[in-house]
């Protein structure tokens, strides 16, 4: 008989912290920038260096998030991938939603942490985020549907909250081997 590997298992072997780790529940530290700017490229990077590490293990049709906590680093920097070629990383450093849209959709949501189950989880059509630059500058950027959701997520993780927070009372994530949508982009109306 042949042991089939849990895709959560992937996971631990590729490196990502998994549910359970008290470091997934903590805040993570903001980067003070300019003056902590070669740490926050340092984490930059091995955030980098892990997304290809996963991709490598998992398509990821909608897209791909990683925040650091996730990777054992309790700083606040995410990265996340979107969907679809050419597009380049997205940086979150030190990032905060600064505003939602009262117009949302509940979608199912995967988590790396978690990667044998997928939730529905309510969240806002667009956002408004502010981050810091390595130089200290602020930026702010409006995100909206798929890439929303992606980011929305990845900061939860910087304030120790993983997804199933955000799921209704009596919803439970269901089994991956019961998700229908892997390989398929997150639907939206036009």
């Amino acid at each position: 008989m042949t042991d089939v590997q849990q895709p959560s298992e992937r996971m631990r072997e590729i490196g990502v912290v998994q549910k359970g780790a008290p470091l997934l529940a903590d805040v993570a530290r903001p980067f003070s920038l300019p003056a902590e700017r070669e740490s926050a490229e340092r984490c930059i990077d091995d955030l980098y260096a892990a997304m290809e590490r996963i991709a490598r293990a998992h398509p990821f049709a909608k897209g791909m998030g990683l925040a650091a906590p996730q990777i054992a680093i309790g700083r606040a920097a995410a990265a996340v991938q979107p969907p679809g070629p050419g597009h380049p990383a997205i940086v979150l450093l030190n990032p905060r939603i600064t505003a939602s849209s009262e117009e949302a959709d509940e979608q199912y949501e995967g988590c790396l942490s978690f990667f044998d189950v997928r939730g529905m989880v309510p969240r806002p059509l667009t956002i408004t985020v502010e981050t810091t630059a390595l130089d200290g500058s602020t930026v702010t950027t409006v995100y909206e549907r798929g890439l929303a959701r992606l980011v929305a997520h990845e900061i939860d993780h910087l304030n120790g909250m993983l997804y199933t927070a955000r799921m209704r009372r009596g919803i439970e994530p269901i089994p991956v081997a019961q998700y229908r949508q892997t390989g398929r982009g997150w639907a939206y109306g036009q």
